[in-house]
């Protein structure tokens, strides 16, 4: 059958193209993508092309489909897995396989399986490794962006503190401790916050920084300290560009004990030296922010480390077990992935956005691949509505849902364009 997809043939070469997939083999799953966010990964593998760890050498002559956040419907089971799928089953994916210690990952390694197609085809290793996931929400979307909400998840996982009798590691962040998320008002810094609010080791408080007013007001208005507070948790936005000594001002919130948590999620040297500086006894910093330089560092307060016990680590990405999280806690409305939404589009955006993505201000880019749209931002539905009927619905909906994206705006625009 015929699909239409994102392929990447070298470096910020991607093309909207149409062309046949093969008929699928008894191991593998044929899908119809219904919706896929775009991840800053795919701007870094377009950046790179094939110097990409995990893109195959020969892309130019047969390119890869990109996207990996996404979500759909499985439309033909191959005989191996008609025990475990159906036709019709909604699914998300992750993409993070590591199948044979390998890094082929679907989105960046793949002919015929990615997010950014109309059809793709789901390869053995990804349901041997069970990143083939049943989904069972109303939207597509919240399953789209359970890859990047694992991601979030698995973070807050691998934190971790230390047993001073007997040095046992005691996992997740230190439950009714100080959370602080730096640089935390982008579409990520935002999934932390709605997922820390209800973390089981849930702390008595988290600070979040920007030195944006304007992205500030958005992520207080996306997650408000009142419904923080009635999780039993304070929330405080601050903007630590209005600091005069914003070390001592943010310790300062905390009655000087520091933060026990600490999230890098912007990579900026001052910043990650900042959190660094924050941490409370046993405190420990995850530098989450994915750098595009391989050489970038920081400095690091060894005295610290070695009296204080602070403790420094990294993660990136989510396993399986952080995905079926997500997308549970989604379903059940008890994390809002929506507050990462800014923008929405279809198939024919894809491309021009994923290469300009960090061009573009706001949080994540929804697109859906089954309809043709131009990348538009939620606030612009409100003018484009004036003259456009779909954009005028589109914008009730949002304002109806505190100005995010949600279940019945997907509804609306499936409609509108006749998708089934």
């Amino acid at each position: 059958m015929k699909t239409r997809a994102v392929r990447m043939y070298g470096e910020m070469d991607l093309r909207l193209e149409e062309f046949e997939l093969p008929e699928i083999k008894d191991d593998e799953i044929l899908v119809k993508i219904m919706s896929d966010s775009i991840c800053m990964s795919t701007y870094k593998l377009a950046k790179q092309g094939k110097k990409h760890k995990r893109a195959p050498q020969n892309i130019d002559t047969n390119p890869i489909i990109v996207g990996h956040e996404c979500s759909g419907d499985i439309v033909k089971v191959g005989k191996k897995w008609e025990d475990k799928f159906k036709p019709g089953q909604k699914f998300a994916l992750q993409p993070a396989l590591n199948y044979q210690g390998k890094l082929d990952s679907p989105g960046y390694s793949y002919e015929f399986c990615g997010g950014a197609a109309t059809y793709c085809i789901m390869p053995h290793e990804v349901m041997e490794l069970g990143c083939l996931l049943p989904y069972e929400g109303d939207s597509y979307y919240k399953a789209s962006l359970g890859e990047p909400m694992s991601c979030i998840i698995g973070g807050y996982h691998a934190n971790y503190h230390t047993n001073k009798q007997n040095y046992e590691h005691s996992m997740g962040i230190k439950e009714g401790g100080n959370v602080l998320i730096l640089g935390g008002c982008g579409p990520m810094g935002l999934g932390a916050v709605t997922y820390g609010i209800q973390f089981e080791n849930r702390p008595k408080r988290i600070v979040v920084t920007d030195v944006d007013d304007a992205k500030l007001k958005r992520a207080a208005e996306c997650i408000t300290v009142e419904e923080a507070k009635e999780k039993g948790v304070e929330l405080l936005y601050v903007n630590t560009g209005k600091m005069e000594d914003p070390i001592k001002e943010l310790m300062d919130i905390t009655d000087g004990h520091g933060y026990d948590d600490v999230f890098v999620y912007i990579p900026v040297k001052p910043v990650a030296e900042m959190g660094d500086k924050l941490l409370a006894f046993d405190g420990c910093m995850n530098f989450f922010a994915g750098p595009t330089d391989n050489q970038f560092s920081a400095n690091i307060n060894l005295y610290n480390c070695h009296y204080t016990s602070s403790h420094i680590m990294g993660t990136t990405g989510g396993n399986t077990d952080d995905l079926v999280e997500a997308i549970d806690l989604a379903a059940k409305g008890e994390i809002n992935p929506s507050v990462m939404v800014t923008h929405i589009g279809g198939i024919d955006c894809i491309a021009e956005a994923t290469c300009n993505l960090p061009n573009i201000p706001g949080g994540k880019k929804l697109t859906y691949p089954q309809i043709e749209l131009p990348l538009t931002a939620l606030d612009d539905f409100e003018e484009l509505g004036k003259t456009n009927p779909l954009f005028a619905k589109l914008d009730a909906s949002v304002k109806a849902h505190r100005g995010l994206w949600n279940e019945e705006a997907e509804h609306i625009l499936f409609e509108h364009f006749g998708v089934k």
